[in-house]
């Protein structure tokens, strides 16, 4: 079975330098090949420009399906997080008949960031576009994919306001008992490259408590490269570190982490990557 690579960010301007590799188109090409042991990615957009580029490259790949959102540290930087919510939300309800042909699988990536990254945290704003968000995939019947960063007890409230909605915490960084609580409410748990980190045993701990049902695997990519490649530029086919240790850390092969976490990818995004 392929791995599905359920979280990365194609459009990043790393795949524009020669210095750090190969192109995106260059690199797709490859990983999507038919005998690559990728099966699939979710290209997925933070903010209106990098939404528009994912539609337009999951429509270039065989493989390939998108998500589209403003995630909170592009709301906090953008001259009118309003109105960018408001085209993304006209963007979804204009195509909401035609969300799968377009490939258009989740609203993401949108949540909440409390890190330090040298300008204000405005959270109530955070809040109000994570809201509205939430909201609009609630009434489209689309899953969610949520960033989280140093804001779990905020998220984790946030999220449990709207219980019919399904979805993925990505790169997952909170505790175990919070992840419990969200996979037993059938939310999915997706780990990066970082479980692979010899000083993340915390998050290796709770990669290996979640059950192998509610699990997805990503790459996060350009961000996050798993060990050896550790700071270097990621793509989808350093993702087989990381499914290795995901799947030492549940005491079953690689070949099955990949079919069973294929298969979660499969589920919660309602697509089977094969257009």
């Amino acid at each position: 079975m392929k791995l599905i690579d359920s979280h990365a960010h194609y459009f990043d301007r790393r795949y524009d330098d020669p210095d750090q590799g190969e192109s995106a188109d260059a690199l797709l090409a490859r990983i999507l090949a038919p005998d690559s042991p990728i099966g699939g990615i979710v290209n997925v957009g933070t903010n209106l420009t990098t939404s528009r580029l994912c539609i337009t490259q999951a429509a270039q790949y065989r493989g390939m399906a998108c998500a589209i959102g403003l995630h909170p540290e592009d709301a906090l930087l953008s001259s009118d997080p309003h109105a960018e919510t408001d085209a993304i939300e006209t963007l979804l309800r204009q195509n909401k008949d035609t969300l799968r042909e377009q490939k258009i699988v989740a609203l993401g990536e949108i949540g909440l960031d409390y890190y330090d990254h040298g300008f204000p945290l405005n959270k109530p704003l955070q809040q109000e576009i994570f809201e509205r968000q939430l909201a609009l995939a609630a009434e489209l019947d689309l899953p969610v994919i949520i960033h989280d960063r140093d804001a779990h007890g905020d998220c984790f409230e946030t999220v449990l306001r709207y219980p019919t909605l399904r979805g993925v915490f990505h790169s997952y960084s909170g505790s175990a008992e919070m992840a419990k609580e969200l996979y037993r409410r059938g939310w999915m748990i997706s780990f990066s490259g970082v479980v692979t980190f010899k000083n993340a045993r915390r998050v290796q701990e709770v990669a290996a408590s979640i059950p192998l049902e509610s699990l997805l695997v990503e790459t996060d990519a350009p961000y996050l490269a798993p060990h050896p490649y550790r700071g270097k530029r990621n793509d989808s086919s350093l993702m087989i570190h990381t499914a290795s240790a995901l799947a030492a850390l549940h005491g079953i092969s690689p070949a099955e982490l990949a079919s069973i976490t294929g298969d979660n990818a499969r589920r919660l995004f309602g697509t089977d990557f094969s257009s």
